[in-house]
């Protein structure tokens, strides 16, 4: 569709049936254009409310706060057990008062594990509690990383989309000047086709940057928690963020980083159920109360009644079937603790020294870009232009100088957002709290 509408523009210019401005907005006329009066939504608005409305926050807080409820019950004692009967009552009569050992009989049981085991099975649920609690702040802070990066993405979006769309306007008057040139003599036909071309480019990058728009702002509302489409999100303009992206950190950098933090816990936690495993070689008790009333005998002489004590012990003798697989296994889950924290605190640091590295080259070419190069090629548009008007330059080299500028433009705002977004993976890595992570990289 967009091919035939350029054929058919091509076709009326060349038949003199279209103003040469007219033509321009049939042409472009099909292509998206990001809402530019939207009042912009700060991203510290939008951290707000993904940490507060995210499913997957709210599902890792309510696992985080259920587990918490699993401690008391950890180390509570078993339910003492109630006993009713009848002892001793004969099956020929079933006279309560025809044998003096008939008696009914009301007793209270109940069980005390070796001492340690609640202590240790209470702890146990504790760590798993505090993994999990771990697990909760790794996920807000994932989320807010998303967030950040979703809407530098979609800022980088808005700045690329208004850069062409001003360069365009700029290139159009270009070629219009090429075009008067080209009527009285003074140009030639491949300036203006040269010119046409550039900005049939151009429209194709525009439909390409409303495309990543929308992919964009999908990604950010499903940080947001919001249904993809509900309503859209006009970023705040590009800015270099004045966090300083820090050095590269060694362990006891990384105190903070809820991930550690989560592993150090499963390591506490396999030691207490190794110890828990090496008590269980010793026995629990059976406490048990028991009273019994007795009738008077047949003769009408009073029976006194009875109570009953005892203590039972469990005997732990099968040891090599099920004692001792209990502490293999507890010592293996230790040692994988061990190695999963060694191997992830790597995976951390190594992803350190490539996000620094990151910001880094980022706001170094940041800083060249606004200090240099940018300078640099707005000083060459203006001569070059200047030149042209008067015939000291041809067209190609206005065109190229005008398309310098734009590139120039975009590597610059593709720069302030790379360096932004390592920031935000830092933040993530380093476990920065998602409350005191700097919402910077946007202007204020």
């Amino acid at each position: 569709m967009m091919i035939l509408r350029l054929i058919a523009v091509a076709v009326a210019l060349a038949l003199g049936a279209l103003p040469a401005a007219a033509a321009e907005r049939l042409a472009y006329s099909h292509i998206p254009a990001p809402q530019t009066d939207a009042v912009p939504t700060p991203l510290a608005t939008l951290i707000d409310e993904a940490t507060l409305a995210n499913p997957a926050i709210r599902a890792a807080r309510q696992e985080a706060q259920a587990a918490e409820q699993r401690i008391a019950p950890a180390g509570a004692l078993n339910d003492p057990m109630l006993e009713v009967g009848v002892l001793n009552l004969p099956i020929n009569t079933f006279n309560f008062r025809q044998d003096d050992m008939t008696m009914k009989m009301i007793g209270l049981g109940q069980r005390l594990p070796y001492p340690g085991k609640r202590r240790l099975r209470e702890e146990v649920a504790e760590q798993d509690a505090e993994a999990l609690q771990h697990g909760y702040r790794e996920t807000v802070n994932r989320t807010v990383r998303n967030v950040r990066v979703a809407y530098y993405d979609l800022a980088l979006n808005a700045t690329a989309t208004r850069l062409t769309l001003q360069n365009r306007d700029a290139l159009g008057q270009l070629l219009r000047i090429a075009r008067a040139k080209y009527e009285v003599g003074q140009g030639n036909q491949a300036d203006v086709l040269k010119g046409e071309l550039q900005l049939s480019r151009m429209s194709d990058d525009l439909i390409r940057l409303a495309r990543e728009r929308k992919e964009f702002g999908g990604e950010l509302d499903a940080a947001l928690g919001r249904r993809p489409g509900a309503r859209s999100v006009t970023p705040e303009p590009l800015v270099l963020a004045h966090t300083v992206a820090p050095a590269a950190l060694d362990h006891e950098g990384l105190a903070a980083q809820p991930q550690l933090l989560g592993l150090q816990s499963r390591i506490t936690r396999s030691q207490k159920t190794l110890d828990l495993a090496a008590k269980e070689y010793y026995p629990d008790f059976d406490f048990k109360f028991a009273y019994g009333q007795r009738d008077r005998a047949q003769d009408g002489s009073f029976r006194s009644d009875m109570v009953l004590f005892t203590v039972a012990v469990n005997l732990p003798v099968w040891r090599s079937t099920k004692l001792a697989p209990m502490v293999a296994e507890a010592e293996a889950m230790r040692g994988q603790a061990l190695d999963l924290y060694e191997a992830q605190r790597n995976e951390i640091l190594m992803q350190l020294h490539h996000q620094n590295a990151s910001a880094e080259q980022s706001l170094a070419s940041a800083r060249l870009y606004e200090s240099t190069i940018l300078p640099q090629a707005k000083l060459a548009v203006e001569a070059s232009l200047a030149a042209y008007r008067v015939n000291r330059l041809d067209f190609l080299n206005v065109l190229d100088s005008q398309m310098t500028v734009l590139n120039a433009e975009i590597a610059h705002a593709t720069a302030v957002a790379g360096y932004n977004k390592a920031l935000a993976e830092i933040d993530l890595l380093t476990g920065t709290p998602a409350d005191t992570v700097a919402h910077a990289g946007v202007r204020p």
